[in-house]
């Protein structure tokens, strides 16, 4: 027990360089707080006393502002910056190493009492207010971006951004940290594209002005 609690607290030294004392990550840092509330809620889950769980999930939810249904799966050294308004849902599996941001919600499509949640790779990075719907994967080392909406698979290492969510090439070896401004915009690449086809073709029409013009005048 001692042994994972440590870990936790290295991983919020690790990812986390506003970290600055042990103390500060003990009583400052909600995603914490919600991560071993979650612990003990999964803990009565998975002995059979729902109830207690969903308490003790709710009560996570009441103090830290995050949400994690008790039924949910999370893997080790799981770090959720800030985490106001986080949602993670009772058939989501979470791999090793994710970092998730603020207002992530990891969501079900179905009402049916199946696998109707994600599942996250491991090293995964999911942007702030990003939204994952439905049973897919999103693979390891892959990165979502802030407030993309993901509704299909990603593949291993891939990044995705948009609403819906799309993946865009990216051939920057994967880091922890998402650095949102400097994402590939597909939406935007695609209105530039229009925008320079369209200045290709006002310039091959004033040119044709500019010959008729002449012609006429020698005429």
């Amino acid at each position: 027990m001692f042994k994972t609690l440590r870990a936790d607290i290295k991983t919020v030294f690790d990812r986390d360089p506003a970290a600055r004392s042990v103390a500060e990550i003990l009583f400052c840092y909600p995603g914490l707080h919600a991560l071993w509330g979650y612990r003990m809620a999964h803990f009565f889950w998975t002995h059979k006393m729902r109830f207690c769980g969903r308490l003790t999930s709710h009560i996570t939810r009441f103090s830290t502002g995050i949400e994690i249904h008790p039924g949910a799966s999370i893997g080790k050294r799981l770090f959720i910056d800030h985490g106001m308004g986080v949602v993670i849902g009772e058939t989501a599996e979470i791999g090793d190493d994710v970092l998730i941001y603020q207002g992530v919600v990891l969501g079900g499509t179905s009402l049916e009492k199946h696998k109707r949640h994600p599942t996250i790779g491991n090293r995964v990075v999911i942007g702030a207010a990003a939204i994952v719907l439905g049973p897919i994967l999103i693979g390891d080392d892959a990165r979502v971006g802030a407030n993309s909406v993901v509704v299909n698979p990603v593949p291993a290492g891939k990044t995705v951004v948009g609403i819906p969510g799309k993946i865009v090439e990216d051939r920057r070896e994967t880091v922890f940290n998402l650095e949102h401004g400097t994402l590939p915009d597909p939406i935007n690449d695609a209105l530039q594209a229009i925008i320079n086809h369209q200045d290709k073709i006002e310039e091959r029409l004033k040119k044709l002005e500019t010959r008729q013009t002449t012609e006429t005048s020698e005429g």
